[in-house]
């Protein structure tokens, strides 16, 4: 699987989706992991560290979106990247704790 890490767009967003050690654990799976050049800078992570622990670095945020699997963000995608993403289907985001679901989707009827 190809999972791709962009940087966060998101006024006052400074984390990021994996860390470097997370890139490593992923790599040694079978993964290819993506990171957008600059993701981690906001979190005090150089590119490097990123590249040192095999993640592909790519300049532009939809070359994440555009070959990956799986993008891994902190906050949900930002109306800057929607025409980043790829027509694939629906992308996942799981809400904070305590973050009401949206009321036009059905509750979940998988068992507990």
């Amino acid at each position: 699987m190809i999972i791709g890490v962009p940087k966060e767009v998101k006024d006052h967003e400074t984390r990021v989706g994996l860390v470097p050690s997370a890139v490593i654990a992923l790599r040694e799976a079978g993964h290819r992991v993506l990171v957008q050049a600059g993701a981690g800078a906001g979190s005090s992570i150089p590119d490097q560290e990123y590249a040192d622990a095999g993640a592909e670095l790519l300049p532009a945020v939809c070359d994440v979106w555009k070959h990956a699997d799986l993008v891994i963000k902190v906050k949900e995608p930002q109306p800057s990247e929607y025409g980043c993403l790829a027509p694939r289907p629906d992308p996942v985001h799981l809400p904070a704790p305590g973050t009401p679901a949206r009321a036009d989707r059905p509750a979940c009827s998988l068992p507990a």
